[in-house]
């Protein structure tokens, strides 16, 4: 049975399909129970519609197939509209259908498609914390297997969808799902979820159409990836590697010549295939050479395998703390001598990572750029190798912590102008900045403040302007709250395009226009607007429910409370829960859901069902949640609590927290306190349970319900 959040969800739900240039689309509206309308909305022309008339398709459609229809449970899911809303088309029993002021048949090809469903098969990442509903429906003519591609690329069954059927998933952005013919095997559509809160996904059947364009479409990307001098001929000399080295291959009107060029790759340490790159004049190349992590296995015991009935033993590469990386090294070539320039590694020397940024340009020579980030995470340089062997700094981080390359190393390098934005929390806050590559040097920094940048999202570089989303940018709401910004190069003009207390997401229109902005607060439902992408301003107002619809149905939202942590400065942000049928006059024990990874934040913000808090509630506990120095997305000083300090957990911070709501709330009973958590293995929970028996003065009643795993 669904909650009454969940319910609010599916009803606010906007997940747009835009037409071909970006300034409309439809999505699929819910209404009660399982009834739902088609919504068309013209951003331009800020037109707000029913796609159709539901009820005079609805009997068309019946008289056409002999079935009687609900007009508000139409036996399809997905259409394909024209830009100005007139005609939409869409398949539903075994036939296309087009109505425009009558419903014919139609036998064109679907040309719409989802910009979610990729070529190429990838595993899914597995730090993504945000979680997507997304439904598949299969508009094919046979079942199809719904596939999760775990995080090592490994298939996972997770059932079948039949054909005109739809089956709703829950899973999370940055994952991957193959939608697979079960029958033959072949694959229908391979799925990257994106970072949306939903989706929805349409199989079709492609058509003869379709496969042609496909088969174009690869050959005319295998020309666009071939070599081209500065003339626009195809390039007469290729590079690949053999025998672990790299060669190179002329071709004349005598033929093919094929020279070695390097001679020191072996077994141990060869040359990288996909990591060769010619200089645009197709005079020099740079090719990686590299020695492979270590061999460490993990072993694993799968005590309910597929294929037999005994426990089987497993192992997989796993490196752990300490055993080598990958390392690179990055060699210049000249193809005109056939000889490697001697060039020394001192500035990239330990590397934990390295990322190739490609050619670019100093006082009108070729320069090789890319990015060291050195073991320890200590040190990053953005580094250029000239043509005469010397490597020099473009850009250097350094920190007496860590510096966060998982999460905020952000970049987007101009080919135009010669520079890159860069991303650093070098003035305490994570800011972008603009720098000149051919100096090597900041030109200035672009955003500043008490906030921090999440991302870059689009950079426009004709008219110097970028938009990122921050999180802190308004300092009257909570600075996990997510926000749109579009500031200039230079650092002027810098404004939050969304409005309205609560974190936002936002889906943008192909042609960068306008974008689909939702808010909302685990205390207030969502509301969505589309937005345009210079001003902000609300172009349509397309949902805007509020708490009080929700607890006239009985709702009682989750209470968002702040309070000082261990510093009596710095405001530590969390919820409170209550559970159903909550009396003021009942003291009521503590049960805390803790995890305090330096990677994210983890209290949510935005609104959702809080099914699992929900249930420990139900038991008869407060449940809180809340986020403690240490955790990311504050400023600097906030993050550095955690370095080589993880077992603090942000534990005074906590207890602060949790003693500090009680003062005003006297049905929380500080003398029960229980944690459920995984970090450490269970270890940190344990260690609260210990630290919080203390202020407690109650041990003996402190409950451990530690999960680890």
């Amino acid at each position: 049975m669904l909650s009454i959040e969940d319910h609010c969800l599916q009803e606010t739900a906007v997940t747009p399909h835009w037409t071909p240039g970006g300034d409309s689309f439809w999505y699929r509206q819910k209404l009660d129970d399982d009834k739902y309308q088609f919504m068309f909305v013209h951003a331009a022309d800020k037109i707000f519609r029913p796609a159709f008339d539901h009820g005079k398709l609805a009997k068309e459609l019946g008289q056409k197939t002999g079935i009687d229809f609900d007009h508000h449970q139409l036996p399809f899911l997905w259409i394909e509209i024209t830009p100005d809303g007139n005609t939409a088309r869409f398949l539903a029993k075994g036939k296309k259908w087009e109505y425009e002021t009558e419903l014919v048949e139609w036998d064109g090809p679907f040309n719409q498609e989802s910009n979610s469903l990729m070529q190429v098969e990838e595993p899914s990442d597995a730090l993504s914390t945000s979680p997507v509903r997304v439904r598949f429906t299969n508009q094919t003519e046979g079942t199809l297997n719904l596939i999760w591609i775990n995080f090592e690329g490994e298939p996972k069954h997770y059932g079948a969808i039949r054909p005109d059927e739809a089956r709703s998933q829950e899973t999370y952005s940055g994952h991957c799902w193959r939608l697979e013919d079960a029958s033959s095997g072949k694959i229908k559509a391979i799925y990257h979820v994106p970072d949306t809160g939903h989706d929805a996904v349409i199989v079709n059947e492609p058509s003869p159409e379709d496969d042609a364009k496909s088969g174009d479409e690869a050959k005319n990307s295998a020309r666009e990836n071939e070599e081209k001098m500065p003339d626009g001929e195809t390039s007469k000399i290729n590079l690949d590697i053999q025998q672990y080295n790299l060669w190179m291959s002329e071709t004349g009107t005598d033929g093919t010549l094929r020279t070695q060029l390097s001679k020191n790759g072996t077994e141990e340490q060869p040359y990288d295939k996909i990591m060769v790159f010619k200089s645009p004049d197709d005079k020099f190349a740079i090719a990686w050479q590299f020695t492979p992590e270590q061999e460490s296995s993990l072993h694993l015991l799968n005590y309910a395998p597929d294929d037999q009935l005994q426990p089987k033993l497993t192992k997989k590469q796993y490196l752990k703390p300490g055993d080598r990386v990958r390392v690179d090294r990055p060699r210049l070539f000249d193809l005109g001598t056939k000889t490697e320039i001697e060039t020394s590694d001192a500035l990239f020397a330990n590397p934990y990572q390295m990322i190739s940024l490609g050619w670019g340009v100093k006082d009108g020579k070729p320069e090789y750029r890319f990015i060291f980030n050195e073991r320890g995470h200590q040190l990053m340089r953005v580094l250029a190798m000239g043509l005469d062997g010397t490597v020099r700094v473009l850009i250097e981080e350094k920190s007496g912590t860590f510096i966060n390359y998982a999460n905020k190393l952000s970049y987007e390098v101009l080919k135009e102008s010669n520079m890159m934005i860069w991303a650093s929390e070098r003035d305490g806050y994570n800011h972008i900045y603009l720098v000149e590559l051919e100096k090597g040097k900041v030109k200035n920094q672009i955003t500043q403040g008490q906030w921090n940048v999440c991302d870059v999202e689009h950079v426009n570089e004709a008219n110097q302007r970028i938009w990122v989303s921050a999180y802190g940018y308004r300092k009257d709401e909570d600075p996990y709250h997510l926000n749109l910004v579009r500031v200039n190069f230079d650092g002027t003009g810098c404004q939050a395009l969304t409005e309205g207390d609560g974190t936002h997401v936002w889906k943008w229109s192909p042609n960068n226009h306008f974008f689909v902005d939702t808010w909302s607060r685990v205390d207030l439902p969502p509301r969505t607007a589309v937005r345009s992408s210079e001003t902000g301003s609300v172009q349509l107002m397309l949902h805007e429910r509020t708490a009080h619809d929700l607890k006239e149905n009985g709702w009682d939202p989750p209470e968002r409370f702040s309070a000082v942590g261990r510093d009596g400065e710095t405001l530590i942000y969390g919820i409170i829960i209550r559970p159903p049928q909550f009396d003021k006059t009942i003291m009521y024990p503590v049960l805390e859901d803790l995890y305090s990874g330096p990677h994210d934040f983890f209290t949510p913000k935005g609104f959702e069902s809080l099914s699992r808090f929900r249930e420990w509630a139900s038991e008869g506990y407060i449940v809180v949640k809340l986020d403690a120095m240490g955790t990311n997305w504050r400023s600097k000083k906030f993050h550095d609590v955690a370095y080589k300090n993880l077992k603090d957990a942000g534990l005074p911070d906590r207890i602060a927290w949790t003693k500090e709501a009680a003062k005003t709330r006297p049905w929380m009973d500080l003398s029960r306190v229980g944690v459920m958590g995984v970090l450490l293995e269970g270890r940190t929970p344990y260690r609260h349970c210990s630290i919080t028996a203390t202020f407690t003065k109650r041990q003996s009643q402190i409950q451990d319900v530690t999960t680890t795993g």
